[in-house]
């Protein structure tokens, strides 16, 4: 009797611990494949994970390529990118967000994120496919990680641009300030010098909203000067908050994921969104597309 106590007493605080959990489904979990969920992970504190609910389909030989977000506003909460996040996953992808996860759609109020929770992300990324106890053990494809962000976000995604576990950039509705316009940047934002490029060790893809956008010259000015690595520019004239809410994300959705089918999944499909004399993404109405002599 006193084991079989114990036992349930052991099982009442397992449920409590997991009832403690938060865990959301944005829009039926996205149009890709694998259905997505939004969640909470013990112990990794502000930070929110995007991935598809049902792991089985991912193994060592079929790996979840990683994507480490960091939200616009320096925000430490990816509140207004779940639609966005979500989308992506639905199509094999790991996400890690910056910040504590969203469970209403009330804005975001509460101390900015850091430069170091992007790091953490990779950290526990790693650490998370070496654990035989964790539900990602070898499912992760720690080869290739794409470092992200949106507007502040953007600039911490710059400012961890030279770690060697990254294998792309996607800066989003963002670039870096330089002496002319420093001033306008946001209250204790961080401000890579543009000198920063230069660590730039990985392709780069620039998603910004257009001449709207008020990151769109700092944007530009960063892929100009930008030529050791391969890099992208592209414009879709809506403004600096994007399409990230709009249903599955919008149009930014569907060319993020164009860029990390290609650079961390290699399909060559979808390279043809940026590539060739005509690429695809000119077919969809709006955008534009600047290429620098590396991209091949």
């Amino acid at each position: 009797m006193k084991q079989f106590l114990l036992s349930v007493a052991a099982l009442c605080i397992a449920l409590s611990t997991e009832a403690q959990i938060k865990q959301r489904i944005v829009e039926d979990g996205g149009t890709g494949p694998y259905k997505a969920i939004m969640t909470e992970v013990e112990g990794f504190e502000a930070h929110t994970i995007f991935a598809p609910q049902n792991l089985e389909p991912f193994n060592a030989q079929n790996p979840l390529p990683v994507l480490v977000w960091g939200n616009g506003a320096c925000n430490n909460s990816p509140f207004e990118h779940i639609k966005f996040l979500s989308e992506i996953a639905s199509h094999g992808y790991l996400v890690v967000a910056t910040g504590y996860i969203p469970m209403t759609d009330e804005w975001y109020q509460g101390p900015m994120s850091t430069t170091e929770q992007q790091i953490q992300s990779i950290d526990w990324v790693m650490a998370q496919n070496a654990d035989p106890k964790s539900p990602y053990y070898q499912k992760i494809d720690t080869k290739h990680i794409c470092l992200s962000g949106m507007s502040c976000g953007g600039l911490q995604t710059l400012h961890n641009c030279a770690d060697s576990r990254v294998s792309a950039l996607m800066i989003c509705n963002s670039g870096l300030f330089n002496d002319q316009n420093a001033a306008s940047a946001v209250p204790n934002m961080p401000m890579p010098r543009k000198t920063k490029l230069a660590d730039i060790h990985t392709p780069v893809i620039y998603i910004l909203g257009g001449k709207p956008d008020i990151a769109y010259e700092n944007g530009m000015d960063d892929f100009h000067r930008i030529a050791h690595v391969p890099a992208i520019a592209i414009n879709l004239p809506v403004g600096h908050g994007g399409t990230y809410a709009q249903p599955h994300g919008g149009e930014f959705a569907v060319a993020a994921l164009a860029w990390l089918d290609w650079q961390l999944k290699g399909s060559n499909e979808a390279s043809q969104m940026f590539l060739g004399a005509q690429p695809k993404l000119l077919q969809r109405e709006g955008w534009t597309i600047e290429k620098n002599d590396k991209v091949e």
